[in-house]
């Protein structure tokens, strides 16, 4: 199944972290993008341009030391049909160089729009007689919050077609607990949505015992993390929250395995804006985001209980 190969991934770069591909201009180095400003009469094309050219330089310095990249919509929707464009192309450059690439949408809907949804990212789309896909990444983020009718048209392609869904299950915002912490037949809203992971994914069951159906648990809330790996034993988790939200490597040391698997680690901004931290030479963009990938790596092994990946 899907996350076998993004397990495998990881064990081969010994690292459980995913780069986050969530550029605002401002993270953009000026030599990228004052030449496009000027080059291009609408300001959404350079930016979108700018955008690729900034996540080419990253994905060329990360991609033998990372397993995954997961590039969030909504900061390429932002930039009109042109955001999405860079989206594309940031995919499937990412893919091309040996990425597991997770598409982070949060889409949430039923029936044939969450088909739709499952086929725009993970799928093909049929034209006449031919089928392409249009965006081609190997796993989605959505929302279960509307029940085995938003989830059950996604599971059929990652049957079909080996990809992955990460469920949200316990995120990372301050306030998720005033929906998710509250208790419902004797139990957290959080628990319940975990538990239909498992159930979910009960027939996709991979070579490392993970399933298809993965959760998004947040990196904030160490001890739900603790909870939920013993809870949902073949449920694979998407970590967000490490750095700038607050988490470290100690508090993501609970969602992995007693052989270092189960999890990856999300870093977006740490990551894409390590140049401004360093205060290096803008030029050295990529080098710095592959010095902090780097040191995010050696962190989150020194912490995994087992010491090692695999």
């Amino acid at each position: 199944m899907s996350f076998d190969r993004l397990i495998s991934a990881i064990i081969r770069t010994q690292n459980p972290t995913v780069a986050g591909l969530d550029p605002t201009l401002s993270m953009i180095p000026s030599f990228i993008t004052e030449p496009l400003l000027a080059k291009f009469e609408d300001p959404f094309e350079a930016a979108a341009e700018a955008i690729l050219e900034f996540n080419r330089g990253l994905i060329d310095a990360l991609c033998d030391i990372i397993p995954a990249v997961k590039p969030q919509a909504a900061y390429y929707e932002a930039f009109g049909w042109q955001g999405v464009r860079a989206l594309s192309e940031t995919v499937r450059y990412a893919k091309e160089k040996g990425l597991f690439v997770i598409a982070d949408g949060k889409r949430n809907d039923i029936g044939s729009t969450m088909g739709a949804y499952a086929r725009a990212y993970l799928g093909e789309t049929e034209i006449g007689e031919s089928k392409r896909e249009a965006f081609g990444a190997d796993a989605l983020t959505v929302n279960g919050y509307l029940g085995t009718d938003g989830i059950e048209p996604l599971l059929g392609l990652c049957r079909e077609r080996d990809k992955g869904i990460f469920v949200l299950v316990k995120t990372s915002n301050p306030s998720s607990g005033e929906l998710q912490d509250k208790l419902c037949e004797g139990q957290t809203v959080y628990r319940k949505m975990g538990a239909l992971c498992e159930q979910w994914g009960a027939d996709t069951l991979g070579s490392y015992g993970y399933s298809a159906a993965g959760a998004v648990v947040g990196a904030t809330y160490p001890e739900e993390l603790c909870e939920l790996r013993q809870a949902l034993p073949h449920t694979f988790f998407l970590v967000p929250g490490y750095g700038a939200q607050g988490g470290s490597a100690q508090s993501v040391a609970g969602a992995f395995d007693s052989r270092g698997l189960g999890a990856i680690v999300n870093s977006s901004r740490a990551i894409l804006t390590a140049w401004q931290k360093e205060g290096c030479e803008e030029r050295d963009f990529a080098g710095a985001a592959r010095r902090e990938a780097l040191r995010m790596r050696d962190a989150l092994t020194g912490a995994i209980p087992a010491g090692r990946l695999g």
